[in-house]
């Protein structure tokens, strides 16, 4: 028996789906915003990349690699960070804290080994110190590294924590809390494809044997990143936009390197098993000519709320362009995928359920003449009385956390703990989430 207690449950797979008629999983797109950053101080440059976003407290922090240009690997690396107080305007600060060509007026907070691939996360761990509050793993092979503020680090211990991977892209942790553990993401090729591995940990230090992340049937492609990251408003749905590298293709006939990138959306509720149910891009190189050159289009990892009905992610664009920039991409609240009726209709059927909580909310949306109706069943498959799909109060409109009602009445405490199943009865609409509550 599913228990979905009163957790969120976005339609991002069919978890909770028992059959669908006329209706179909949609994948939608991050509408690109903004600029929210321009790589051009000179410790930054044209092979900046690898970007880290997360929400902390009153701020939200943008980690990512400063690399001036290409031609000595690793000499020239450093971990830069920006601030921002609501994930639209960022702002470099002047830290003071390391030395590039004699000055230490920059926003470099990490140099040297694994400046390369520094990527650090706000720990959630409740048995983690303060001077360990935030963490990272970075190099190749990884080492594990530490701050209390984010901004002055050190290496936990000298000898890395994973030596078994090839590590040559963004490698990702963070702590898992639905797990208790804390897990890793890490590139290794496998038969000279890129490809994912993962590892975990009780306590940051010692590391389970990796194991290849499973995509099921899926065609076998390059992922060059993984950016895997629990979704913050259900975190027992982990969402990953891997870098997808197409090797050979190359619009740019006079560019020295062949291979184009997108994005592309993936999920899993284990961690290991994944579900590439989506095969088009999440993130297409869009119109810019800079865009269709290799190793661009990189999607960050972390997803940020930006407002109440609004979430985030952020991509490089214009890699290895003087132009070089981080942009926004907006997306509506848990709107990664929903469920879709065309105009003509059709119906979806979960699985028998139980769940917590007093009412159902949908976070949905129709056009002007499409609508959704809810029928509750019981575990025989009877609508329940008073819960039928005719007595379901009409919903048109566009909302994040729409109450549904039956002849204008929505409690249903007295079904908590009992089995039921839902019935949909959808047109010209779309479904990204449901709750109780």
């Amino acid at each position: 028996m599913i228990d979905i207690g009163s957790r969120l449950e976005p339609f991002v797979d069919e978890y909770l789906v028992e059959g669908m008629q006329g209706l179909a999983l949609r994948l939608h797109h991050p509408c690109p915003r903004e600029v929210a950053l321009r790589l051009d101080a000179p410790w930054e440059g044209l092979c900046s990349h690898y970007v880290t976003v997360f929400h902390d407290g009153a701020l939200f922090r943008m980690y990512y690699r400063g690399w001036p240009d290409d031609s000595g690997y690793g000499t020239e690396d450093s971990t830069c960070l920006a601030f921002s107080d609501n994930g639209i305007r960022w702002e470099k600060p002047n830290l003071g804290i390391w030395d590039f060509h004699g000055s230490k007026e920059n926003n470099i907070v990490w140099r040297g080994e694994g400046a390369h691939n520094f990527a650090p996360f706000l720990d959630g761990n409740p048995a983690a110190s303060e001077d360990a509050r935030y963490k990272a793993v970075a190099g190749a092979p990884l080492i594990a590294v530490a701050s209390a503020d984010g901004m002055r680090w050190r290496k936990i211990r000298e000898e890395p924590i994973l030596t078994e991977g090839a590590f040559d892209s963004q490698n990702t942790a963070f702590w898992d809390s639905e797990q208790g553990q804390y897990v890793c993401y890490f590139r290794e090729w496998r038969e000279e494809v890129r490809h994912i591995r993962r590892s975990t940990s009780p306590d940051f230090i010692n590391w389970s044997a990796p194991e290849w992340v499973d995509f099921g049937a899926a065609p076998v492609e390059h992922l060059y990143t993984n950016s895997i990251t629990p979704y913050f408003r259900a975190p027992h749905i982990r969402l990953g936009f891997p870098m997808r590298f197409a090797p050979g293709r190359k619009v740019m006939q006079d560019w020295p390197n062949d291979g184009l990138c997108d994005g592309v959306f993936m999920s899993s509720r284990d961690g290991l098993h994944w579900e590439r149910r989506f095969m088009e891009a999440f993130l297409r190189p869009g119109l810019e000519p800079q865009n269709w050159t290799d190793r661009n289009n990189h999607i960050a990892w972390g997803v940020v709320p930006t407002g109440p009905e609004e979430i985030s992610v952020y991509y490089l664009q214009h890699y290895q362009h003087p132009s070089i920039y981080i942009r926004r991409g907006a997306l509506r609240t848990d709107g990664f995928v929903s469920v879709n009726a065309p105009y003509a209709g059709g119906e979806l059927l979960t699985k028998l359920f139980i769940f917590a909580g007093g009412s159902l909310r949908l976070n949905y949306s129709t056009s002007a003449a499409g609508s959704i109706r809810v029928e509750v069943r019981d575990d025989t498959g009877s609508p329940l009385a008073g819960l039928s799909l005719d007595r379901c109060d009409e919903m048109f409109g566009d909302e994040i956390e729409r109450v549904v009602s039956w002849g204008g009445k929505s409690d249903l405490s007295g079904l908590v703990g009992r089995p039921v199943r839902l019935r949909f009865a959808m047109r010209d609409a779309d479904l990204y989430s449901l709750r109780f509550v």
